[in-house]
């Protein structure tokens, strides 16, 4: 589960980092916010690191609790580029100290050591799984995509368009076949041909969610075109605008 009540995925902009590391409750806050945008990547990368579900989200808790309490963030930093890049860095730091840990007490136990990530590539590797980089940047961008779908339905239910959110949705997912596009139009009291129409507008009225979500997490928008390409990348190519 989220350590804190979900928040809109926007409140993770490198302003809310830098605001982070204030000793604040605003501070706090933004940390919180942090943490709750990006529990799942990270969760997502720690199960292929672990292979064992139950133990990636104990990690994960843990992880995010140091960050939490010591003052970590504070090695953020915007001019460095990504914050998604920051966070995998530092959960891979994490993982490395775990496992250093781990090999410590089972020399003290006179057991021979185990390194967690050793044992985890090398399964990866021969099963031909996602590698857990991999898993991070796809549960990412399933963040982004999801975090802007929430925005563009605020934006369409403000306008008075929340039908033809819910109607244009599985299009924007991937998840309906072109020919349920005249269901659609029906069931919005629409036109086929003005249903195609309200559905490009939708399509790039999500794009634009999506560059906001995004650029948000850079030093400045001048790479927001190769992160856009990034996530559709993790996402398959087949998904969203």
């Amino acid at each position: 589960m989220p350590l804190s009540s979900p928040a809109p995925f926007h409140t993770t902009r490198w302003t809310r980092v830098c605001a982070a590391q204030a000793d604040s409750d605003d501070g706090r806050r933004a940390l919180a916010d942090l943490c709750d945008a990006y529990y799942e990547p990270v969760v997502a990368y720690l199960r292929q690191v672990l292979r064992d579900a139950d133990a990636a989200r104990d990690m994960s808790h843990a992880f995010f609790a140091q960050i939490l309490t010591g003052g970590q963030i504070g090695t953020a930093d915007p001019q460095r580029g990504r914050f998604r890049s920051y966070l995998l860095g530092a959960v891979k730091h994490f993982v490395s100290r775990q496992r250093e840990m781990q090999r410590s007490l089972k020399r003290g136990a006179g057991v021979a050591a185990l390194s967690i990530e050793e044992a985890s590539v090398a399964e990866v590797r021969d099963s031909g799984v996602t590698s857990p980089d991999a898993a991070f940047d796809r549960q990412w961008a399933l963040t982004v995509l999801e975090r802007s779908l929430e925005a563009l339905r605020a934006e369409c239910l403000s306008g008075g368009k929340e039908r033809l959110f819910d109607h244009a949705r599985p299009f924007l997912t991937g998840d309906a076949a072109h020919g349920d596009q005249g269901a659609a139009a029906a069931a919005c009291g629409m036109s086929i041909d003005a249903f195609r129409v309200a559905l490009h507008r939708v399509k790039r009225q999500l794009r634009q969610c999506m560059k906001a979500e995004i650029t948000g997490t850079l030093e400045d928008g001048a790479g927001v075109t190769d992160e856009m390409q990034i996530l559709f990348e993790a996402l398959g190519g087949s998904k969203c605008v």
